[in-house]
């Protein structure tokens, strides 16, 4: 009796074990699915949450781009805005510079030929003046020795020396001859001669005198020149 009892016991234990065991399969079983669900809800989060940061980041890339592109043409825009203007300016500065130069040009030549018109006017009158002074030396040329102390003659000695002082106020001077060396571009030799007592090429007479206005040549000296 006894026996059985222990026998059914036994069963009961093996029974409880057993179902006990498979119990923890079962609970096994369970959590492996349920860790594997999470795995795979984990990955295709990961996944999703790729994608969106991928999108993020070509959205992102995209915005940058429009930024970029944006700046380069608002740059360009103001570059041709500020390329125009400096162009505008080079332009008036060389206008300026063009007209600066002709104004220079035209002072000049006006004062060029302000300066010639006054030389062809002084020269004029002198070329009128000259004979008159010709005259005078002709006069006191022919006065004896005698009467030079006459009150006519030195009252027009007086008149010739002032004219020929007045002259000389003016620019207009005579020009050496007698004495000096022949220059072409201020005697006329009208005559040569054979003189040993003074040097080649050196004025010994004079016929008619010279006279100068600055440094142009009114009237040349007429001259004898020795060989």
């Amino acid at each position: 009796m006894n026996n059985n009892k222990d026998d059914n016991k036994d069963i009961d234990i093996e029974d409880a074990a057993k179902e006990v065991k498979e119990e923890n399969v079962k609970e096994e079983k369970v959590q492996t699915e349920k860790a594997q669900t999470e795995e795979e809800q984990n990955d295709e989060a990961q996944t999703d949450d790729g994608e969106v940061s991928e999108g993020s980041k070509d959205e992102h890339e995209a915005e940058e781009s429009a930024d970029s592109k944006g700046k380069l043409f608002s740059r360009k825009d103001k570059k041709e805005k500020k390329d125009k203007k400096d162009v505008k300016i080079d332009e008036l500065n060389e206008r300026l510079v063009r007209i600066m130069a002709e104004y220079d040009n035209y002072r000049k030549r006006t004062d060029r030929e302000k300066s010639s018109m006054y030389e062809m006017g002084v020269k004029s009158v002198v070329e009128k003046i000259i004979p008159v002074i010709d005259n005078f030396e002709r006069g006191f040329d022919c006065v004896e020795e005698g009467d030079k102390d006459n009150p006519f003659i030195q009252g027009m000695q007086k008149i010739y020396e002032q004219f020929t002082s007045t002259l000389g106020e003016i620019g207009i001077t005579a020009i050496e001859a007698v004495g000096k060396e022949f220059d072409p571009n201020i005697h006329n030799a009208v005559m040569h001669v054979d003189d040993e007592s003074v040097g080649a090429n050196i004025v010994v007479e004079e016929f008619q005198k010279g006279y100068m206005y600055r440094d142009t040549v009114v009237r040349y000296s007429m001259v004898k020149v020795a060989n």
